[in-house]
């Protein structure tokens, strides 16, 4: 028998684990829809690999993203502090603070970071300097599934994405200067930590929408793919202050020429009811993750992160879209 356990203390960090690829990471998101600007942070230790990870996206009102990515060296797991961003425990489960110093590369045409060095070097860097606090505008989501005993539960670690993960909805304010330009924030998103070994390659493909409409109408839809042929569909709804678990979601969603979702339509059943949503993509950037196994062969990751605004029951909010797929003979394994 398994359970899912989330104490207070898994809002810090975990004990490192013997294996190689061991990572924690947290990631937040806002949405501030009355000024069409939003942005993602993400933090990542991965201390047996000698580094960590920071990345910061900023979608601006204008179309332009200011973007960063850093791998700085790390060998414990002691913090989330590194590349110019830190994340701060105010509270357990309900307040959380974020702080980044550092330059942004600001993109007119983000398509170009499918071509991370190119895109570097042919557009503008900026000092930036981002304050943003977070508080929770929902329950808890997820944990680390353990025996019944409370004992961990042992992994393949070449297989391994998450130990742990949960996720919060959250309202976020504050403030974002690039440059001379200063825009306050605020606006709702989500939030998630995760820990455990991780390879991006063990997910053949997924898609990942987190979505708020107001502070108590709010949704996370996914659908994984773990290989070929095996797909999983979950996720929450979010409905006056509790989380109503989904059963079942497909999510069909058009294409640009670079294989970048535009517009999504989405399908959600709870026990309850069910829900269509669309979803319309604002501004878009991909990324991507290589690595190299042992034997030589080369693997592609790529994450298409997609500003998107959403329609469901006659109201309109703001969220992200993220497609992550595999490359295989140089198209997404997902499509």
């Amino acid at each position: 028998m398994t359970k899912v356990r989330l104490l207070p203390q898994d809002e810090y960090m975990h004990p490192l684990e013997a294996a190689a690829n061991f990572n924690e990471s947290m990631y937040f998101n806002v949405f501030d829809r009355a000024h069409n600007l939003g942005g993602w942070f993400r933090l990542a230790n991965r201390p047996n690999e000698g580094r960590g990870e920071m990345t910061c996206c900023i979608y601006l009102p204008d179309g332009r993203v200011g973007f960063m990515f850093k791998r700085p060296e790390r060998r414990d797991n002691d913090a989330f502090d590194g590349g110019g961003m830190k994340f701060s425990v105010v509270e357990p489960f309900w307040e959380l603070a974020l702080t980044y110093r550092g330059k942004l590369c600001l993109l007119d045409n983000p398509q170009d970071m499918s071509d991370p060095s190119t895109a570097f070097r042919k557009n503008p860097s900026v000092e930036a300097a981002i304050d943003l606090n977070f508080m929770g505008i929902s329950p808890m989501f997820g944990g680390e599934p353990v025996n019944d005993d409370g004992s961990q539960i042992q992994q393949k670690a070449e297989e391994g994405f998450a130990r742990g993960h949960y996720e919060q909805h959250m309202r976020g304010r504050g403030t974002i200067r690039i440059g001379t330009e200063i825009y306050p924030i605020d606006g709702l998103g989500l939030r998630d930590h995760s820990w455990g070994p991780r390879f991006w390659q063990s997910i053949y493909w997924y898609r990942w929408l987190p979505m708020a409409f107001d502070e108590n109408f709010a949704m996370m839809v996914s659908i994984v793919c773990r290989n070929a042929g095996e797909m999983h569909a979950g996720g929450m709804v979010l409905r006056d202050g509790q989380y109503v678990m989904i059963r079942d979601a497909k999510i069909s969603a058009g294409y640009d020429e670079n294989h970048c979702q535009t517009t999504l339509d989405v399908k959600v059943r709870t026990d309850e009811r069910e829900y269509h949503v669309t979803g319309k993509v604002k501004s878009l950037i991909p990324l991507r993750n290589r690595r190299q196994t042992p034997d030589g062969e080369s693997l592609v990751t790529r994450i298409t992160e997609g500003m998107t605004e959403y329609v469901c029951d006659g109201k309109t909010g703001y969220g992200l879209s993220e497609f992550l797929d595999q490359i295989v003979d140089d198209k997404p394994v997902g499509m």
